[in-house]
């Protein structure tokens, strides 16, 4: 085997002579490789010199194979496929965790926040699951699910609290500007109150605002509620928000609160996973959720 290795030609001619055999071109080679068109075409030749033997045609503005350098291309990929192969394995792989989450808390709180994630934890890599249907931890292979509501969610799960979920009116600053803002239903009523599925402007109004119906008031309803923030950003009306999902636009200025009232509601946002499936790499995800502000 020494005696083998030792008749190999030199390993940065055999690079020179792969790449410009893909491209058929020194130049593409080069800017590939990273290196000058003359060092390229210096590495083959000193291959070719090696060798005893032409393995390219030199074109007016390309290159061709001959058929010695097309029977020789084939074995010297393969080689390097091996080469590559085998330092796969020897590199640690990233594990790979599925989060399972609704579209919102995908796009208006974890997605804004992986960028801490990936520099915290770069041995993990994430699939995002986002989709109001409940997922499976089995058949989905979900390992982590972010859950609205209250404990217990299965005598099999472990639950543990991201946030409470405290619920605000937001609008975009030129809708209502600071000092602005309705005094009874007559003046709300100018005002598109938008909603989502969970439509938390009735209760709003009935605890914090004393208006009359809030069915008597102009509306938009959207089944999800980053739709009902992007409306509200957009200037379309008045919604009604999760605190976490909307704190970013607030500081940037995107969003303002509209009435101080803040609805608490009984529900949360929980990690679950299951109780007895030990991951030191869920560990690491569930940790850095709960640290998050």
């Amino acid at each position: 085997m020494a005696n083998l290795i030792g008749k190999l030609p030199p390993l940065n001619g055999l690079r020179a002579f792969e790449v410009s055999a893909r491209h058929l071109n020194f130049r593409l080679a080069a800017e590939e490789l990273g290196v000058t068109q003359g060092a390229v075409a210096q590495h083959v030749r000193g291959l070719e010199a090696e060798l005893g033997i032409a393995l390219f045609e030199r074109l007016p503005k390309s290159l061709a194979l001959t058929g010695e350098g097309r029977a020789y291309i084939a074995d010297i990929r393969r080689a390097f496929e091996l080469i590559a192969n085998a330092t796969t394995k020897l590199r640690p792989q990233p594990v790979k965790l599925t989060v399972s989450t609704t579209p919102t808390f995908a796009s208006k709180w974890l997605i804004p926040r992986l960028p801490d994630f990936r520099a915290k934890h770069p041995d993990l890599d994430l699939h995002i699951l986002a989709t109001d249907r409940i997922s499976s931890f089995q058949s989905d292979g979900v390992d982590l699910a972010i859950r609205y509501g209250h404990p217990p969610f299965g005598t099999a799960l472990a639950a543990e609290l991201l946030f409470n979920q405290e619920i605000i009116p937001v609008c975009n600053p030129s809708l209502i500007a600071i000092g602005a803002e309705p005094h009874g239903g007559k003046a709300l009523s100018q005002y598109t109150l938008l909603h989502d599925t969970h439509n938390f402007w009735p209760e709003y109004i009935d605890r914090f605002l004393g208006f009359s119906d809030p069915a008597l008031f102009r509306s938009i309803s959207f089944s999800q509620t980053s739709h009902a923030i992007e409306a509200a950003i957009a200037g379309q009306g008045i919604a009604m928000a999760t605190l976490a999902f909307v704190s970013a636009d607030i500081r940037a200025g995107r969003l303002r609160q509209v009435f101080d009232g803040i609805l608490r509601a009984q529900s949360g946002f929980y990690c679950v996973r299951p109780r007895y499936r030990k991951s030191d790499a869920v560990d690491k995800l569930q940790d850095w959720m709960t640290s998050q502000p």
